[in-house]
């Protein structure tokens, strides 16, 4: 009987003929369902033949199967050639696809046959299912295994067509769309079906092991159906993930060995970030249309349904995470990059988007309230702590997340248990381990990459008090903040890599953690013991007077130490003092570091008495100056006039006599050439702005003289920014009349030259010094004469106004060039001073070389060789004559010296032509025998 025959005869039977002829007619139906081969479009007939012997399987003959009977009887044998049936339609539309037109009617035809064929695929399929969910009785997996993965193979490649149709068809989806549409619901109810009859069945413990395989494949085959249909529609997908979380951990302890965990985490965290990104960009077009109060608005419909995706997605990740934690050391790093990149899209992240508040405020809540727990959760994972603390992290759009990341954690590892402790804050401790920064040193790094946020400035919201509302307050605070309430409750034995992590803060270039460490170190010496900030005190002199050059270390380190001296004890300062001596040169070093405002009023008085004691010895004694070098006298005077009070009138004047002289030695050409003598003018023009009111005209001039001839923009930044502070001081004296000519235009000249300069940092600390001299002086004339220029005349304005004409963007976008700018100056001044041959310029003469212990033999050769080159000497000498005789004292050995007459007498011995050398040896033995 041919096909076509039997099917004739088979669609009038009654459901008894049926039943009664289901074990013959049933294996006949399946031979003739076999593969299509598709050639061309007369063929259509023949496929729905074979469409319709599946139909006819389902709705007559599978109703009158057992339970038991339907895998091997039937879905074994149909279902597989189902699947190759319908992958043949879709490469049938492929390949015809790009033929399709509104003129082409047969084609057009002919593609929505097969669409339509499709369609009642689903349906057949459809009926399975619903045949399977009628049985009463329990069904086993095992009873339907062809079924699921046949249904959800089809289900993807029904959703990837659906999903590429736009691309696929192009212009011409119109001609198709309804069928289209009819499928995708299809699909829709088939995977509803499918879940539905998926979460009936139950696997025992004793499950076999192709009973496990078969529900893990499940789990796959949705997870690979849930990165297709992410973008189709919200609630399947959603729907989707609940059904693989709820069938994960129905089966926890069967399949948690053999789900593909990384590739789970990964859906997430994808599915998760489009969420985000979604809610915002609708947020944003709500923001463009000005529609924050019509609720009502098709977009913040939407803008609701995705942030309830937002907070499924986050909430689901929390729980996967917390059943299957110990499987999930290789997805660390993505969830890393997830917490930064969420956060990336919140304020104060400078590339937050611009939302309502409101808005805002409930897609926040939505998601960074369950990011905290999964904060909580991952915190004992050593593969994240890797990934967090790694010492490299290189995107620098993200340092604020990974600070306010870090801050989070900060925040959690008080009440963590001993373990989770020591991973975060001891760091690798052994080679073979990965390395990891500590949570402290981790901290700082990231705070030192936010110089952007930190430039804006970024606001955070601060810290509850006392009931007051909470205020918003900069990132160093924030930060400030938490850090010191770690360390507060942090155990004793983790000090030590405390300590050193404060340390190497401080001790980097990058002066606003250095203020952050300073914060943090003088908070643990306010809370710590006495003794323990006697000691901090203690070692940071000591690295001052260790320190070679002067440097960012140098000055990072004296910010500590001004900072500690105030929380010493009096008697720890009294201890300070004694230990570090004003008196002696070797420890200036320190004290021109220190404020003398930070001591007691005892220890003040000690400490100025001594300084004086040691510039008396300065001015009084004067081969005491031989022994300190100019930059370091300098210095001394520097110290004196910063710190101390009014000097005595004799200290004055032979200070000014010293800063006067000079004044008048200053040459210009040799301060560009050589960079001891730009040290030197650097702390003359310092203490110049100083005693500005002592300073006599003349010396002005000089001053005026040898700055108009210097190019600036050639000398070390050092020395402008002292010259600067020399210019701002001028506004406090009135230049003599006799003297303006000659002191006016350079000062105008010099201030318009440094108002212009290219290096944005001289500009800015040109137009501070500029406002200084402006506000006090009493020759107008200059400020006028010094703004040549309109945008100098702007400049100027704008900061004295404090305003800014930048646009966010543009700011932003400015201060990330200025940062990078930053980020290598800094790292060149790094590698300088870790570099010892870098640092042997020329700031004083080296030392002479102390003198080495010698052998008695050696002493005696020398001092042979030197009486004999003497001789030699004397020797050459002009024999004497009547017109030049000797004078008498060397005949007789008379004259009044500290050598013996013997002695004289001695050596015009040796002048005798016929004496020998060993004559003239042994008498200059007796010669050295007698000198004292």
């Amino acid at each position: 009987m041919s096909q076509t025959t039997l099917l004739e005869e088979v669609v009038q039977w009654s459901p008894e003929t049926c039943r009664q002829e289901v074990k013959v007619v049933l294996p006949k139906l399946v031979i003739s369902s076999g593969a299509l081969v598709f050639d061309n479009y007369s063929s259509c007939v023949v496929w729905e033949e074979h469409i319709n012997v599946l139909r006819i399987i389902v709705d007559m003959f599978l109703p009158h199967l057992h339970l038991a009977e339907l895998e091997e009887e039937c879905f074994s044998k149909v279902l597989p050639k189902v699947v190759v049936i319908f992958t043949g339609f879709l490469e049938e539309i492929s390949k015809q696809i790009g033929g399709l037109s509104s003129q082409n009617t047969e084609l057009q035809a002919f593609l929505r046959n097969i669409l339509q064929m499709m369609v009642q695929t689903l349906e057949a399929l459809s009926g399975c299912v619903r045949h399977v969910c009628s049985f009463e009785e329990a069904v086993s997996l095992n009873s339907i295994r062809t079924l699921p993965s046949c249904v959800l193979q089809l289900l993807k490649d029904t959703f990837q067509h659906c999903k590429e149709s736009e691309l696929m068809y192009s212009g011409r989806l119109s001609l198709v769309g309804d069928l289209l549409q009819g499928l995708f619901k299809e699909a829709y109810s088939l995977q509803k079906s499918l879940m539905e009859l998926l979460d009936k069945i139950s696997l025992e413990n004793s499950a076999s092991r192709e009973g496990i395989s078969d529900i893990v494949a499940v789990i796959h085959s949705l997870l690979d159906i849930c990165s297709v249909i992410s973008s189709l529609d919200m609630a399947l997908h959603a729907n989707t993930w609940k059904f693989i979380i709820k069938q994960s951990m129905k089966y926890q302890s069967m399949v948690e060995e053999h789900l593909r965990h990384t590739d789970i985490a990964s859906s997430l965290c994808e599915g998760l970030l489009a969420s985000v990104c979604s809610s915002l960009e609708l947020a944003e077009q709500v923001q463009r249309a000005g529609l924050q109060e019509a609720v009502q608005c098709a977009e913040f419909k939407l803008f609701q349904k995705t942030t309830k995706m937002c907070r499924f997605f986050a909430n689901t990740l929390v729980h996967y995470i917390k059943e299957f934690k110990p499987f999930l050391s290789k997805s660390c790093s993505r969830f890393h990059q997830m917490y930064l990149h969420i956060l990336s899209k919140f304020p104060p992240s400078v590339s937050a988007s611009s939302v309502p508040q409101g808005m805002g405020e409930e897609l926040s809540a939505a998601v960074l309230v369950p990011m905290d727990a999964v904060l909580t959760q991952l915190l004992p994972l050593r593969p994240f702590a890797e990934c967090v603390l790694a010492p490299a992290q290189s995107n620098t759009e993200l340092a604020l997340p990974q600070c306010l990341l870090l801050v989070d954690v900060l925040g959690k590892l008080s009440s963590e248990p001993e373990e989770s402790l020591h991973l975060w804050c001891d760091g690798s401790q052994f080679s073979e381990e990965v390395p990891r920064l500590s949570v402290f040193e981790a901290m700082f790094l990231s705070f030192c990459r936010c110089r952007v946020e930190r430039a804006l400035p970024v606001r955070l919201p601060g810290v509850m008090l006392h009931g007051q509302a909470q205020g918003k307050v900069s990132l160093h605070q924030h930060v400030c903040v938490h850090l010191c309430g770690f360390v507060a409750s942090l155990p004793a034995q983790h000090f030590p890599l405390l300590e050193r992590s404060l340390f190497g803060a401080v001790l980097q270039s990058d002066i606003q953690t250095t203020l952050l460490a300073t914060d943090v170190w003088c908070f643990l010496a306010r809370y710590g013991t006495a003794e323990l900030c006697l000691h901090h005190v203690l070692l940071t002199a000591h690295l001052i007077k260790s320190c070679p050059i002067e440097g960012f270390r140098l000055a990072h380190l004296g910010l500590l130490l001004r900072r500690l001296l105030f929380l010493m004890t009096p008697n720890h300062q009294m201890e300070f003092v004694e230990r570090f001596s004003p008196s002696e040169e070797d420890n200036l070093c320190v004290w021109r570091l220190a404020l003398l405002r930070s001591l007691c009023s005892e220890v003040r008085l000690r400490v100025e008495r001594e300084v004086c004691f040691f510039i008396g010895m300065v001015f009084y004694l004067p081969h005491v100056l031989l022994f300190i070098p100019l930059n370091k006298n300098l210095l001394i005077l520097f110290i004196l006039f910063y710190f101390l009070p009014p000097l005595q009138a004799e200290y004055l004047g032979s200070s000014m006599k010293i800063i006067h002289q000079l004044w008048g030695r200053m040459c210009a050409l040799q301060v560009q050439a050589h960079t001891s003598l730009q040290n030197t003018l650097s702390v003359l023009l310092s203490i110049s702005a100083i005693l500005i009111k002592n300073l006599e005209p003349h010396a002005i001039i000089q001053a005026f003289s040898c700055l108009s001839v210097l190019e600036l923009q050639e000398c070390p930044d050092y020395l402008v920014l002292a010259a600067l502070e020399f210019l701002a001081s001028m506004g406090k004296v009135f230049v003599p009349s006799d003297i303006q000519s000659q002191v006016l235009p350079r000062l105008s000249s010099l201030f318009s030259t440094l108002l212009a300069c290219n290096s944005w940092l001289i500009r800015q600390h040109a137009l501070k010094a500029f406002a200084i001299f402006a506000e006090v002086t009493n020759h107008e004339e200059v400020i006028s004469q010094s703004l040549t220029s309109e945008e100098t005349k702007n400049q100027v304005v704008n900061f004295l106004s404090k305003v800014s004409q930048e646009a966010e963007g543009v700011c932003v976008e400015r201060l990330r060039a200025e940062a990078s700018v930053m980020e290598r100056h800094i790292e060149s001044l790094e590698i300088e001073e870790k570099t010892p041959v870098d640092v042997s310029v020329d700031e004083e003469p080296c030392a002479k070389r102390p003198r080495q212990e010698t052998s008695r033999e050696e002493e005696y050769d020398r001092y042979l060789q030197t009486a004999e080159s003497a001789l030699k000497a004397l020797l050459a000498v002009e024999t004497p004559n009547t017109t030049s005789p000797w004078p008498q004292w060397v005949t007789t050995g008379s004259r009044p010296c500290r050598h013996s007459s013997a002695a004289t007498s001695a050596l015009l011995q040796l002048t005798k032509p016929d004496a020998h050398l060993s004559t003239q040896y042994k008498t200059s033995f007796m010669f050295f025998e007698n000198v004292p």
